[in-house]
């Protein structure tokens, strides 16, 4: 592995970045986390394009993701998308835990909290591209919802499909500086994307308030909890807009809200490391005792447990 480099020094700890990276285009940081002797490296992974293209898309092999994995956490800022040929191991996506097997697909959409463990006999590749990559309209949507599938497995009827559009996309990512296009990665990508056809992405697309109130709900979570003021919002009765959720994901809009606000504590205190109360102030919580009681009735724990339990030292 790289050498850590210390850049400054926040809160408690130092701040690192790596002075090479896994893929040409994505730079790593991280922060030295002290507790009874141990050291952990939290990695926060950005894309950097750098050299002789600013590429949106990077190809890697899980043999070259075995290398340079170390077990511990990761979050990233731009999508992993692997084929898995072969073997067996295992990823965790948002503390969900997922086997491995062959024939199969993992996505990791940006800020999802993630660690691959077992993966020294995966066969496959990983393709990591910036959210603005795809060209297509229905790729772009696609890519832009923030509840795709974490894993599934191709189908046999899907499995040459997939294979052809990977391998054209693979044989592209490797021409020459002076035969590259960055248009052909991103074109390619998106085949890829759709012959991979995540499952029940569509039936999420298929409703145009809910495609508003999901993207509203991405930028203002954090500050905006009630589902009155995403109806006021989008000029929606509240009753139009709780029926279109429902129908997308079998939610209320209320829940789907409070999912998406867990989903991002959860991130916050088990990697991140924050405190309940600078979660609470990240979120839009007037303190961390309020912070507290909204997380213990939609978790059944209190922060403080949730962090102990799921930080990996």
């Amino acid at each position: 592995m790289a050498a850590l480099v210390p850049l400054s020094v926040l809160s408690d700890f130092p701040e690192f970045i790596e002075t090479s990276a896994p893929g040409r285009g994505i730079g790593v940081t991280g922060r030295l986390m002290v507790k009874t002797g141990h050291v952990t490296v939290i990695r926060q992974m950005t894309y950097q394009p750098a050299g002789r293209r600013a590429a949106a898309v990077e190809t890697m092999t899980f043999d070259r993701l075995h290398e340079l994995n170390d077990g511990g956490t990761q979050r990233a800022d731009f999508h992993v998308l692997a084929v898995i040929d072969a073997g067996h191991g295992s990823v965790t996506v948002d503390f969900l835990h997922h086997p491995l097997t062959e024939q199969s697909a993992v996505w990791i959409p940006p800020g999802a909290v993630h660690r691959w463990d077992d993966i020294g006999d995966v066969a496959g590749h990983l393709v990591l591209f910036v959210p603005t990559a795809p060209v297509t309209h229905a790729t772009r949507q696609l890519v832009a919802s923030p509840d795709l599938a974490a894993h599934w497995s191709i189908p046999d009827a899907d499995w040459l499909f997939v294979d052809t559009a990977r391998d054209h996309l693979l044989l592209e990512a490797s021409a020459p500086p002076e035969d590259f296009s960055t248009e052909l990665p991103e074109i390619l990508l998106s085949a890829l994307i759709a012959r991979l056809r995540p499952p029940h992405a569509e039936a999420r697309f298929t409703h145009p308030v809910f495609r508003l109130f999901r993207s509203s709900v991405e930028t203002h979570f954090r500050n905006h909890h009630d589902a009155g003021y995403y109806a006021r919002a989008l000029g929606y009765a509240p009753r139009t807009l709780s029926r279109a959720v429902q129908q997308a994901t079998g939610r209320t809009a209320k829940a789907y809200i409070v999912d998406r606000i867990i989903l991002e504590a959860k991130r916050l205190l088990a990697h991140d490391r924050l405190t309940a109360a600078r979660c609470a102030a990240t979120l839009g919580f007037p303190d961390a005792s309020n912070f507290s009681v909204f997380f213990y009735k939609a978790t059944g724990m209190r922060p403080g447990a949730w962090k102990a339990r799921h930080s990996h030292p």
